[in-house]
């Protein structure tokens, strides 16, 4: 019996072209990339600013398009399918940890954690089980009726990554998380992001800069020039 893991997430020659500023050309921005995310993995792709690394992660997120090229999950085209079914589709699969939070800054941390569930359909006495149980594994059982505003960044940051992984998502795309945080709060947000990735057996792709942070995760890649270097 094979020991290989489940590719959960996977893109092949992908591309992605945006117009100059003058208008005249284009900027290659991806130029054929190929990329495999197993199954509770956690794979760390390390550029330079303007890489095009948040590129690649949107892409992979179905939250862009590729000027060619595919992503899958699941061995499955992400890219056949209209917006809505997409957005569906996404909501039940992906979790997103971005650097700046986006914290919907009118709801409590308990609300926010329980909107992706919500907006699936599940109950709102499951969605609240469920956004308790997470932000309490990231120490912030006392913060649940707090607002963003009321919260330090390490804090939303916790609420960020217990919203992203609400719905059970089989990946969870991570752009800079720690890129906004003091050295403490950085180490404590990475321990737990790596016990929740066994816990929950979720897949991870961290985006950054920090090789530190690179080198602690299962597989490492490095975009350079528009291409993944393994």
């Amino acid at each position: 019996m094979s020991n290989e893991k489940e590719i959960v997430l996977s893109c092949r020659d992908l591309r992605k072209n945006f117009k100059s500023e003058s208008g005249d050309g284009e900027l290659k921005i991806l130029r054929g990339l190929d990329l495999d995310v197993h199954q509770a993995e956690i794979t760390a792709i390390v550029g330079s600013s303007g890489s095009g690394k948040s590129t690649l992660l949107h892409i992979l997120g179905g939250l862009d398009r590729p000027t060619s090229g595919d992503v899958f999950w699941h061995g499955e085209s992400i890219y056949k399918h209209k917006p809505d079914k997409l957005a569906e589709l996404r909501n039940e699969n992906v979790g997103f940890v971005f650097q700046f939070h986006h914290l919907l800054p009118e709801f409590t941390a308990l609300e926010n954690v329980m909107m992706p569930a919500l907006i699936k359909g599940v109950r709102t006495a499951d969605a609240e089980n469920r956004g308790k149980e997470l932000l309490e594994r990231f120490g912030m059982s006392q913060r649940l009726e707090h607002r963003p505003s009321q919260l330090s960044g390490g804090e939303q940051q916790r609420v960020s990554m217990a919203r992203a992984l609400t719905n059970h998502p089989s990946i969870v795309l991570a752009d800079e998380p720690t890129g906004n945080l003091d050295e403490k709060n950085t180490e404590t947000i990475l321990s737990l992001l790596f016990q929740l990735q066994e816990l929950e057996r979720v897949s991870i792709v961290i985006i950054t800069h920090e090789k530190e942070i690179a080198s602690r995760c299962d597989r490492v890649y490095n975009l350079h020039n528009g291409i993944l270097e393994h």
